[in-house]
């Protein structure tokens, strides 16, 4: 039995504790993570037996050959999805079927029931994100793949880094050198900040100059098999002021202490209290704004997070950022990100890129 068909059971599951009889998997990611399948505009319907990928003809080939074991409804020109779904459902004599409320818009919701008056049809959400939170050791090793792209394309960023690039370009040459070195590509746009404009959390590059500042703060990483990476680091190109010494060593044990805090039965909201207390005790607890971490996967934000409001119980397999930041406008800001595996006993840190302040030195 393949993965894609043991998610597919468990869905079935959760599906059935619902009291429904079938799933139309309508969120993209969600169709990708029960059947291998990487494209887009297709929808799945997860049946009490069968299983019925609903696409059309732009991927008839693509199906065949990522995802042979489940059912291909093509739908021809001049049909629209919507006419699939329901010669779909009609096809699996479903009667009761589940949506996926929280992926789907309030239009998309009045169309499907003008289509489907023969089926009485319940709102679900998160049953697939139920079953991706905890990853299997395929998708471990492909996030850990995403990794080691990222770890290779900073080195030779950090190689190559001159003063008279811009933003924009160093996170360019980031882009390419992940696609040099195999990876799909970034797992999402840079983040790259000079100086005071690392205050901004998702800052977006722009023609700032590196030279402009003794630091700069870059935000990235890989995509490997549709599985991601996410890391940041401050990469310093002059001189270590006080301030820069004394903010980023308070961001490098808050992240140091919530990391070895970590482990099973903990809540997101604990783990974030750790970071967020030595933040606040060091007088700067104003300026952490944002959760201390989240989960990632096929998606580069899912389940869980940890942040304040966070109560989900962490559990081995799950695999989450943590980041601290403080961020000081006119200033710049700090953010230290790594990639965190919950383990039986605790966690492993996946990624693997010098963090010492004295380490991120650029020479």
């Amino acid at each position: 039995m393949s993965r894609f068909e043991t998610r597919r059971g468990n869905l079935r599951k959760l599906v059935r504790k619902e009291g429904a009889e079938a799933l139309l998997v309508t969120n993209f990611t969600n169709v990708t993570y029960l059947t291998g399948f990487t494209g887009d505009d297709s929808y799945l319907l997860v049946g009490p037996k069968d299983t019925i990928l609903i696409s059309d003809p732009r991927y008839t080939t693509q199906l065949e050959e990522e995802c042979p074991d489940v059912t291909h409804h093509i739908r021809p020109p001049g049909r629209s999805m919507l006419d699939g779904v329901a010669e779909a459902v009609a096809a699996a004599k479903v009667s009761k079927l589940a949506i996926e409320a929280d992926s789907m818009s309030v239009a998309l919701y009045g169309q499907i029931i003008s289509k489907l008056s023969r089926a009485s049809l319940m709102q679900a959400a998160g049953l697939v994100e139920e079953l991706r939170v905890v990853k299997d050791k395929q998708e471990i090793e492909e996030i850990c793949l995403a990794a080691r792209y990222a770890e290779k394309a900073l080195a030779i960023l950090r190689a190559t880094l001159r003063a008279e690039k811009t933003e924009k370009e160093v996170a360019a040459d980031l882009e390419h050198q992940l696609r040099l070195l195999g990876a799909n590509g970034c797992s999402f746009p840079p983040i790259i900040a000079v100086g005071a404009r690392a205050a901004l959390p998702h800052a977006r590059p722009t023609e700032q100059k590196i030279g402009a500042a003794d630091f700069v703060l870059v935000d990235w990483g890989a995509t490997a098999r549709q599985y991601k990476s996410d890391l940041t680091r401050v990469l310093v190109t002059g001189k270590i002021s006080p301030k820069l010494e004394r903010v980023y060593n308070v961001v490098l044990e808050a992240q140091e202490r919530a990391i070895a805090a970590v482990r099973p039965g903990m809540t997101g909201r604990e783990v974030d209290a750790v970071a967020r207390g030595v933040i606040k005790d060091a007088g700067f607890g104003k300026q952490f704004g944002h959760g201390l971490g989240h989960g990632l996967g096929l998606d580069i934000h899912e389940a869980p997070r940890l942040a304040a409001a966070a109560e989900q119980v962490l559990k081995p397999g799950m695999v989450v950022t943590v980041e601290p930041g403080i961020y000081l406008p006119g200033w710049g800001g700090v953010r230290i990100e790594d990639d965190i595996l919950i383990t039986k006993d605790g966690c492993e840190v996946l990624t693997n890129v010098p963090k010492k302040l004295e380490e991120c030195v650029v020479v």
